[in-house]
């Protein structure tokens, strides 16, 4: 009799075992918690990143095509949306002369800051209402974020 009784003691957790593991899955809860809190935040950070990478190289696309031209800040959505011919003049067809494009789907929205969800392009930094700022001189575009706009690390989103 004495034999079944521990062995039967022998097969479950006595309760210091069961809080053990009570704490070691609080200390992984205490560690993983802030860090899943801050993945909404890096995943905005990532798609912007993202975001300009695509409509750089669209821009770079576009001017390669058009002997070194970047799209003109008026038309800069349709001439990297719509087909173009070699002056730039836009067409929503494929046509003999509008041969180039399109660059890329549609213009992604911004998704960081005061501005997020605007899709528009403006020259002006700080202008309110546009998403993108876009240098028609040099092809370089940046998000229309201001100064104390940051991500996590401290760096301004209009400096990505």
């Amino acid at each position: 009799m004495q034999t079944a009784l521990t062995h039967r003691r022998a097969a479950g957790f006595s309760l210091i075992e069961l809080v053990i593991v009570v704490v070691i899955i609080g200390i992984i809860g205490a560690i993983a918690i802030p860090r899943l809190s801050r993945g909404a935040a890096g995943a905005n950070d990532s798609a912007l990143v993202g975001d300009l990478a695509v409509l750089r190289n669209a821009i770079d696309l576009y001017a390669t095509e058009h002997g070194g031209t970047y799209p003109t800040i008026g038309d800069i959505a349709d001439q990297l949306t719509q087909y173009t011919d070699a002056d730039g003049d836009t067409s929503a067809t494929k046509t003999a002369t509008h041969i180039y494009g399109p660059y890329i789907r549609k213009i992604p929205a911004l998704v960081v800051g005061a501005e997020s969800g605007s899709n528009t392009f403006t020259a002006t930094a700080g202008t309110s209402g546009f998403g993108w700022v876009y240098d028609q001189a040099t092809g370089e575009i940046h998000a229309n974020t201001g100064a104390a706009e940051k991500d996590a690390s401290g760096t301004a989103y209009s400096a990505y």
